[in-house]
This record gives C-alpha cells, structure tokens and sequence, in this order.
C-alpha cells in the first residue's frame, strides 16, 4: 500500500505538461487510477463483513448449525428440509463467494506501479527516466488502470453473489424459524 502512494504522485506537473494530450489527461487517469484502487479494497472489506456476519450466524445460530447437519434432514418435516437445505446452499455459496473475493489476483499484464512486478519493469523505468518520457509514465497508468478495472470487476463479481446468497439466507432463516415456530 505504501508503495501505491508513492506511485499516486509519479506524474510532475512538467511531465504532464510535456504530454501532446495535456496535464488533465494524466490528471484524470491518476484519478482513475486511485478511484479503482479504492474501489479493490472496498470489495475486500464488503467480503470481509459479510464472512464475518456469515460466521457469527453459522457459529451463534442453533438453527444455522443444524441446517448442516444430516440428521435435521432425516428427521425434520418437508418444509423445515426446504428451508434448511435452502439456507444451509446459501450460506455455503455466500462464504465461498467471499473467499473468492479476497483471493489475491493480477491483471493481464503488470506494470511499475504493482510491486510483485517491480523487478520486471525497474529497468525500463530506469531507462524512461534517464530519457525523460513523459509517454512511458501516461502509457504507465493507462495499463494500471487496465488491470485495475479487470480486478475490480472480479472482485464485485464475486462481493455481489456473496451479498445475494447472504439475503437468500436470510429469508431461508426467517422462513425457517416460521416453520419451526
């Protein structure tokens, strides 16, 4: 993270400047840039809420244990079956899904501004700096923001079938305690 914020300021005015399609271009795809940076840690902190609300229940709930047990399916009345198998599916679905979410993940390609590529591309920034380019810095952020944009739409992927499956188990619950009930 530390290594991102240094990166949000790479660009100088007098490179941005220097770039034939001006300094609010680059302005702008650095804004792009942190916005979808942004947006990647706030699907790990929704997954995170929601595996620990999911958790919490599964742990805290009888009725949340006991929809994983096979005896409540042997035992129990159709409808308490349905219920419990229905919420028992989404529980499984939503706690799956927000593993999927934190999962590290890459972009297509890597750039300087991601640290496990570091090493791959200190030279070629070595070799832009020493020539000035203000083309290799845009070009640079441009397919940052391309691997941005693929991980954070992977990620709310995934953070969206988690939220789902955490409503539909709810309503299993609900229905469920009205069985019982």
């Amino acid at each position: 993270m530390a290594a991102m914020e240094k990166t949000k300021s790479a660009i100088s005015c007098a490179d941005a400047q220097a770039l034939p399609m001006g300094k609010d271009y680059v302005d702008h795809l650095k804004k792009i840039n942190d916005t979808f940076y942004d947006q990647i840690k706030i699907a790990d902190q929704k997954a995170a809420y929601i595996f620990t609300f999911m958790l919490a229940f599964l742990i805290t709930s009888s009725e949340g244990r006991a929809a994983f047990k096979w005896q409540r399916y042997v035992d129990a009345e159709f409808p308490l079956v349905i219920f419990s198998g229905g919420m028992a599916l989404a529980a499984s679905c939503a706690l799956v899904a927000a593993i999927l979410v934190v999962l590290p993940r890459r972009g297509v390609r890597s750039t300087s501004l991601f640290w496990g590529g570091w090493e791959a591309h200190r030279a070629e920034v070595v070799e832009a700096g020493r020539r000035n380019d203000p083309d290799f810095i845009f070009q640079e952020y441009l397919a940052n923001v391309d691997s941005l944009s693929l991980i954070a739409r992977v990620k709310y992927r995934y953070v969206t079938i988690a939220f789902r499956s955490l409503t539909f188990m709810v309503l299993a619950y609900l229905l469920l305690l009205l069985a019982v009930s």
